[in-house]
């Protein structure tokens, strides 16, 4: 099967550090290769892949201080994308709904994953105009907003199983992992280790637009001497972050999609104590894998009681639902059903 995947420009794929949608193009990307598939991924050039790239600008438009209109490289990769259109068997995209007019008027073979939120007002119109658009979800929360949208799959993401070594025996202290945001919820992570007297180590980026955010609200509970900010890291520090936690605190506080940073920690053995938000529930196995809380007093509770949690059967539960095998293979059914115009739904 011939496949194109199409990844946004932000970041490389996979990304030097923090870029949860072009981790998983890479890890899709790669284990499509490993089964045989022909495989074209368009992305940024300093992508690293074993299929056939496609380069569309030279380097990540967040990492290119001389890139001031993110926007321009996109249509180039559009335009590429149509240009090359009828060389493949199915077109993936991971770009959100920017192809939407393109693939209707060529005709495209194509579907599309959805890796943010939903619940944005302007998107209602988009997918009441654009309703059969075949779509694909990573959690069945994430749909809740859109009933209208085309939804084909759902398809949760997975991992490689050698990306992380578990680890039966954790340090001392709580991780969390991620983006300093508002709906991140850096600032609960703080309370939750002041409460139980813990250190806390915050491995997380800050983007430019949520500066003013982290000096107002956030950079003061740095100071306290429970916390460690590690700044960003990128992949080949996760293992050893993460593996070495008691548990990974992710107090968010919005509709979260998937949430990658969970099952990366699952895989490395390491419990998970997470606020019930969005694909929360469908993520986190009770009592197993971690716990999902409703509470700042709830989450300090779970977390005093994380230690207790089998480590062990944290990396199995991750093994069997969320490898990068068995992502690739849902897709591979979605992909067959588009390339041979079956319903993806049947799939």
């Amino acid at each position: 099967m011939r496949i194109a995947q199409v990844a946004p420009l932000h970041e490389s794929v996979p990304p030097h550090k923090y870029g949860g949608t072009e981790r998983v193009v890479s890890y899709l990307t790669e284990e499509l290769v490993r089964t045989g598939a022909d495989v074209t991924l368009f992305a940024s050039g300093d992508s690293c892949t074993r299929a056939e790239l496609d380069p569309i600008c030279e380097r990540a438009l967040r990492l290119d201080p001389h890139c001031r209109d993110p926007m321009a490289p996109t249509m180039r990769l559009l335009e590429r994308v149509a240009r090359r259109a009828r060389e493949f068997d199915v077109i993936h995209f991971h770009i959100d709904y920017l192809h939407f007019p393109l693939s209707r008027a060529l005709g495209l073979r194509q579907l599309t994953t959805l890796h943010g939120r939903l619940d944005l007002r302007e998107l209602q119109a988009v997918y009441d105009e654009f309703s059969d658009m075949p779509v694909v979800s990573i959690s069945l929360a994430q749909r809740r907003p859109l009933a209208q949208a085309r939804f084909v799959g759902n398809v949760y993401h997975g991992l490689p199983l050698d990306l992380y070594r578990f680890q039966p025996e954790p340090d001392d202290y709580l991780a969390f992992l991620g983006r300093i945001s508002p709906e991140k919820g850096v600032g609960r992570a703080v309370a939750i280790a002041r409460r139980l007297g813990m250190r806390l180590r915050i491995a997380a980026k800050i983007d430019r637009h949520d500066r003013d955010y982290y000096e107002r609200e956030i950079a003061s509970l740095f100071a306290d001497p429970l916390v460690e900010y590690v700044g960003e890291i990128g992949e080949a520090d996760k293992g050893a972050f993460l593996g070495k936690a008691r548990c990974l605190l992710f107090p968010v506080d919005w509709p979260e999609p998937f949430g990658l940073a969970m099952i990366e920690s699952m895989a490395c053995g390491t419990p998970v104590i997470a606020f019930r938000c969005g694909s929360v529930p469908e993520v986190v196995d009770e009592g197993v894998t971690g716990y999902c809380v409703d509470s700042l007093e709830a989450a300090v509770a779970a977390t005093a009681r994380a230690a207790d949690l089998d480590r062990r059967r944290c990396r199995e539960c991750f093994e069997r639902r969320f490898s990068v095998e068995r992502m690739a293979r849902d897709y591979l059914r979605l992909y067959g059903a588009i390339a041979e115009d079956r319903d993806p739904v049947a799939a």
